[in-house]
């Protein structure tokens, strides 16, 4: 597809991409016990997770969307061990 989309807008997507739940996460499991020796005993869980912003040209958030989920599933994401989701705005402020 050419970058350039013809009457598209910028839209921002964000993109959570956490570990599956069956998977082991040492960087929550890491999180959760520094919380607790600072004394946040009531932190039971932590899941890590990436949050990624992307601003696309788009002629549609469905089409800004689309092209963010292709590129999770090539790139951005080991569908293998994650779980991913995206959304898309037309807010494309900082």
């Amino acid at each position: 597809m050419n970058a350039r989309v013809a009457g598209a807008t910028v839209y921002l997507v964000e993109v959570f991409i956490t570990l599956n739940p069956a998977v082991n996460d040492p960087a929550g499991l890491a999180i959760r016990a520094g919380l607790q020796t600072l004394g946040f005993d009531e932190v039971e869980n932590v899941r890590a997770g990436k949050y990624l912003r992307l601003n696309l040209r788009a002629a549609s958030a469905a089409q800004a969307e689309e092209r963010a989920t292709a590129m999770c599933e090539r790139l951005l994401a080991n569908t293998t061990i994650e779980h991913y989701r995206v959304a898309a705005t037309t807010n494309v402020a900082s």
